[in-house]
Parts: C-alpha cells; structure tokens; sequence
C-alpha cells in the first residue's frame, strides 16, 4: 500500500513540473512574439514605414503599384492618436518628395484625410502661381521636367468650383498680375505660402489632387519622405492574371526616390 502511494505521489510530482515546464515555454513564446511585436511597432511608428502608390498622380516618378519605405524619422515621427510630433533632422524643401497626411477634403466623404505622396512645390513664404500650366515660384517659371506630360482626367482649362476657396487668399493688385476670375487647373495664384505651411502637387498634373483642390498643407502633416521602392507591379493596365505575381516590374526595384 505505501510503495503505490508513493508510486502515485512520484506521478503528481513529475506531472505538476511537466506542467511547469509547459507553462514556462508558453509564457517564454508570449514574451517573444510580444517583444517582436514591440519591435516592430515602435520601428513603424519612428523609424520606416511602407506605403503603397494607388493612383497614377506622380507618374513618371512613382508608378501605381509601386511599394516604398518611407522614412519617418527625417521630418519628426509622429506620435499615433495625438497632435504631436517629436523633432526630426531635417525639414522639408522644395523638390523634395513627401508623405503626408491631407487637408480634409469635404469633395471626399469616403475618405477626407487621406496620406497621400506629392512633392513640395512652394515654401513658407513663397509667392506662387500658374500661367499656361507653368507654376511661377516668387516670379521665376519652373522647370517642367517634373510633369509628366501624360494625359489624365483633368483639362487644363478644368473650372471646379472646389477650386473656389483660393479666392480666399489670392493677392490682388501685385506685381504679378491679377488672379483670374474663376482659378482652374492651369490658370490660378498668385498668393502668398503661409508661415508652418506647404503647396503640394503631383509630377502628373492632370492626374492629381493636390493643393490646388484643398489648399496649403501644415508641417505637422508631414509624415516623412519616401525612400526607395522595395516592390513594384504593374498594377495600372497589366493584362496577365495575378499580376502581384505574373507583372513584376523588377527594374524598378531598389529605386532610390527622387
């Protein structure tokens, strides 16, 4: 009888450490992918972030279906579910291609403040404005290599009454000539870029929503600037089935994003 008690205390024993251990184990898998999960977050949130190109507003620059990295820390990472935004090494400057976050657009109920890619056309202070399709930057005409002189849905001589709200700020009687009377996609300006404030445009003109439709973009919007592409497809007009998979576009990865 006390041999089979202490056979039965042995099992109890060595079960309860089986447990312990099994036990052990979970909890060292919790912690891990916890822990990679933290990783991951916090490098997404203040380092790099990827981002997907779904229209074709940055044509040629930027492709539909082009994936990028975007790098965060540049301009500030932003800190999630508030207004704040820590310091960066650098600030924004014309040319330079940008994420960020856009101005409510009340033309868009689905979706009024999308993140968008565009790239810096006017400055803090800057005097802007368009003649003929060409954008004058404190008087000086721009170059136009950005454009990419591919057709889109938008006529230069395009009226919209969302392009009202530049009546708002246009300069008149300047010595850049007097605003027109209903601003289009060709013909707007001049005004002045407010201080904390940016003017954002797609490279394809006639193919882009940009600050044109909803005005001057403020620098906590600013969410970083895309690095190179790490996976591109030609998802705009592929004709083969699976096209994520079957139209690869593998020149254009590794792109470094200028």
């Amino acid at each position: 009888m006390a041999a089979k008690k202490s056979s039965t205390k042995s099992s109890s024993v060595a079960a309860a450490r089986k447990g312990s251990r099994s036990s052990g184990k979970s909890w060292e898998v919790v912690k891990s992918v916890a822990g990679t999960l933290a990783i991951f977050l916090l490098l997404r949130t203040f380092l790099i972030e990827a981002y997907r190109i779904p229209s074709g507003s940055m044509i040629p620059t930027l492709l539909v279906g082009d994936w990028l990295f975007v790098n965060k820390l540049r301009f500030g990472p932003h800190i999630p579910f508030t207004d704040v935004n820590l310091p960066g090494y650098a600030e924004p400057r014309r040319g330079d291609i940008v994420v960020f976050v856009s101005p409510f657009q009340s033309f868009s109920p689905d979706d009024p403040t999308p993140t968008v890619v565009k790239r810096v056309i006017g400055m803090p202070g800057d005097t802007l404005y368009a003649r003929e399709g060409v954008v004058h930057v404190n008087g000086e005409p721009q170059r136009q290599g950005w454009a990419s002189g591919r057709p889109g849905p938008l006529r230069g001589d395009h009226v919209d009454p969302i392009l009202g709200w530049q009546h708002r700020v246009e300069l008149k009687g300047s010595r850049f000539g007097a605003p027109p009377a209903e601003p289009s996609i060709d013909e707007w300006g001049p005004f002045i870029v407010p201080e904390g404030t940016f003017w954002m445009m797609g490279d394809n003109r006639y193919d882009s929503i940009d600050s044109r439709f909803y005005g001057f973009v403020p620098r906590r919007n600013i969410r970083g600037r895309p690095l190179f592409v790490y996976y591109s497809y030609n998802a705009d007009d592929s004709d083969r089935a699976w096209p994520a998979i079957t139209d690869i576009r593998w020149s254009r990865l590794g792109t470094v994003i200028k």
